[in-house]
């Protein structure tokens, strides 16, 4: 039988490994100035590495501000996957996924704040396009895993499609996000309350 020993993992892309450390390294620039005010020289500045290695790796910002926002929204979409999986009712699907949406929202206000930010940058950006629009079906389909399971739950059957109950939650989660970068008292709970009443319209 054939071992670890006998079969080594294979070597770490280096490219990629190199990728995606600059990526960590540019998401607090990107996420406190945005698309418009960030360039790859101000990126290179405010991190270990020059400006000729990030744009080695990134042709332009749009290919790293793009490969930013995906490396987080996929383990932003991973997260949601765990509390459908261990949630047994419905009132802990709806109080679970709540939390986690207030502790994201606070915790990473600023990749939240670059992935609109992008996202309203498509409208006028035409090499945006695609990955915004990738990005954004990957999301609706994490938001619908949520709703379908809490109506399954239930007993009952989903009330509204899912591109409408997807534009619903994500105008809840903006508008609290806004709150919360604006300092508005309560931003948190009317993020938690509005999830909970979410799930409950959509069932």
């Amino acid at each position: 039988m054939a071992t670890a020993a006998t079969h080594p993992r294979r070597p770490v892309d280096k490219f990629e490994e190199r990728r995606r450390e600059l990526a960590n390294a540019a998401l607090q620039t990107l996420g406190e100035l945005g698309y418009a005010r960030t360039s790859l020289r101000e990126i290179a500045q405010n991190s270990p590495y020059s400006h000729g290695v990030v744009h080695y790796y990134f042709a332009d910002k749009v290919e790293l501000i793009t490969y930013c926002v995906r490396q987080y929204k996929a383990s932003c979409v991973q997260r949601y996957d765990a509390i459908v999986e261990a949630s047994r009712d419905a009132s802990e699907l709806a109080v679970a996924f709540a939390d986690a949406l207030v502790t994201t929202m606070v915790e990473d206000a600023p990749m939240h704040r670059l992935w609109y930010d992008l996202r309203s940058q498509a409208l006028f950006e035409a090499s945006f396009r695609a990955d915004v629009l990738e990005i954004d079906a990957q999301l609706e389909h994490m938001i619908w895993q949520v709703v379908a399971r809490h109506a399954a739950l239930r007993g009952v059957e989903v009330a509204m499609p899912s591109p409408r109950a997807y534009a619903m939650f994500d105008g809840l989660f903006q508008q609290a996000l806004l709150h919360h970068l604006a300092g508005v008292d309560g931003a948190s709970e009317e993020l938690r309350a509005g999830a909970r009443q979410f799930l409950g319209l959509t069932a």
